[in-house]
């Protein structure tokens, strides 16, 4: 089945290609890339800076684990000189996706989570970064620490692309990388006084930063914000919230606060956001928000969460 879907795909990109021309967005005398998810995005302007030119595929507002690729999406990769995706899971069309665009262009693709020690969807680290048919827990990026990894093989796609202008890259880079590493000692210093440990969550998106600083998440849906919680489920973490003192509940503006408000109404609570960053929303675009000043958010709200 996969590779008569495959063959589709192969067939329609030639199509598309051959009547389109290039239809792409690219921009001549620039390094072109394409990205998934916002971090993505962000990190790749940040370090191409007016060497690149960054698309990004998942539109604002959009939740990611809801959006497949279009054919539009397919041309626009596939003659791009870097395609960047978040792997460990996230884009469940990728295996179908990536040979595609290579057989459509001299695309270089590159897994920004490879080299981080991924978490399995039981919140248990797994051995290594393959994940050998297990669901992985895809959010790496929550995490300060494992962002400065994905910065890292970012940067390396820029320098391997475009390698006459490295010296700029690694500088770039370099700058990036003393914001992450500062954003790091924040959370590791901001949430190290407090005896609490443990935040409700609405999808289970924050592995990585709960396992980096210390926290336990306790979440009301599953990896995808789509998996509706059993009526015990919601009856066991009510009573935890009760037993435990815990005054919070998250929520994230990209997912229905639904179960959020209902589970935190039940156990005479308060909701707060916690965004997984999976991408902004149209106001946030428009008020220039970005992935440093949302975590940065998301860290005030933390700590009042856990007084």
């Amino acid at each position: 089945m996969k590779i008569k879907l495959v063959s589709t795909l192969l067939f329609a990109l030639t199509l598309l290609l051959s009547a389109c021309g290039n239809d792409s967005g690219n921009v001549k005398g620039k390094v072109n890339v394409v990205t998934t998810i916002y971090p993505l995005y962000y990190f790749a302007e940040q370090i191409g800076g007016d060497r690149a030119n960054v698309v990004n595929l998942v539109a604002a507002g959009v939740e990611p684990h809801d959006w497949t690729p279009k054919s539009r999406d397919l041309t626009r990769a596939s003659q791009a000189q870097l395609f960047i995706y978040n792997g460990a899971g996230l884009e469940s069309w990728a295996d179908d996706f990536l040979p595609v665009i290579k057989s459509g262009g001299d695309v270089r693709t590159i897994e920004a989570s490879q080299g981080i020690a991924l978490i399995d969807g039981h919140g248990e680290e797994e051995v290594g970064h393959e994940h050998a048919g297990k669901e992985s827990d895809p959010h790496t990026w929550e995490s300060p620490r494992s962002a400065l990894t994905m910065a890292l093989n970012i940067k390396d796609a820029f320098v391997a692309a475009d390698p006459q202008h490295k010296a700029e890259y690694e500088d770039r880079y370099a700058q990036l990388n003393d914001r992450l590493k500062q954003l790091d000692a924040k959370f590791a210093e901001g949430l190290s006084a407090y005896a609490g440990r443990d935040i409700v969550v609405s999808h289970q998106a924050f592995g990585y930063l709960c396992r980096d600083y210390g926290l336990n998440q306790i979440a009301i849906m599953g990896l995808s914000p789509d998996a509706e919680p059993r009526a015990q489920d919601l009856l066991d973490i009510s009573d935890y919230v009760k037993s435990h003192g815990i005054k919070t509940i998250f929520f994230e503006e990209l997912v229905s606060a639904r179960l959020a408000d209902t589970l935190a109404s039940e156990a005479g609570v308060g909701t707060m956001v916690l965004n997984p960053l999976e991408g902004l929303t149209p106001e946030q675009e428009k008020a220039g928000e970005d992935y440093f000043s949302i975590m940065e958010r998301n860290l005030q709200n933390l700590q009042k969460a856990l007084q």
